[in-house]
């Protein structure tokens, strides 16, 4: 067991507030955050590897998970179904490795329902306007006029989900948004069910009082 336990960190926005970009960051700050590998069953597109990219699957080996309560979350999209399979959550949470899930609010509401959801940090990221936020995504330069506006739509219903996370950040400075990110965050892996060892610590400590009475 490690000396802490891992954090299972979900972070959501609407597209263009900032989460690739802020995700990609908390990624080369600290070796002990990683992207949680999904399961799928469509198949692997050229280039992609088992186990890291997705985890390749069946349709029958997907529900089994399911049926099981082995997937912690899952939903079915285009015909494929896609997933966070427990046993790997699991164990990086027993070696003291945070996953970043690169999931929607709804993931994240199962996640949190789930019986890890203790270990879950969830952080939603806003725009400081949707102007903003337009502006954004027209900058991008990756999306058609029609496109964007379908994802400035989209956004009215992700931003109303706000509520439902532990901690909401206003992206109007990267670099300002980065650092209360990463402060969360470490505060957050002090947090006592994060912390496995303190029991132990406390023993000693009753023990050592016990001898000196």
């Amino acid at each position: 067991m490690s000396q802490r336990r891992g954090l299972l960190i979900i972070i959501s926005s609407p597209s263009g507030a900032g989460k690739s970009t802020l995700s990609r960051r908390l990624l080369e700050w600290d070796r002990d955050i990683r992207f949680s590998v999904s399961a799928t069953t469509r198949a692997p597109r050229p280039g992609e590897v088992d186990g890291v990219h997705y985890f390749f699957m069946s349709k029958e080996g997907f529900q089994d998970l399911v049926s099981r309560g082995d997937m912690l979350e899952h939903a079915t999209v285009f015909g494929n179904s896609y997933g966070s399979p427990r046993g790997p959550v699991e164990d990086a949470i027993n070696s003291g490795k945070d996953l970043l899930f690169d999931i929607d609010w709804q993931g994240g509401q199962q996640i949190r329902a789930s019986a890890l959801g203790k270990h879950v940090l969830s952080i939603f990221i806003l725009p400081p306007s949707m102007k903003e936020l337009e502006r954004r995504l027209i900058s991008r330069a990756q999306d058609s006029a029609e496109v964007i506006e379908k994802r400035m739509q989209q956004s009215r219903d992700e931003i109303s989900h706000w509520p439902e996370y532990d901690y909401v950040l206003i992206n109007d400075d990267l670099e300002a948004t980065e650092t209360r990110l990463r402060t969360i965050i470490e505060a957050e892996r002090l947090r006592l069910s994060q912390q496995p060892g303190v029991v132990d610590v406390v023993r000693q400590l009753n023990a050592e009082y016990e001898g000196e009475a």
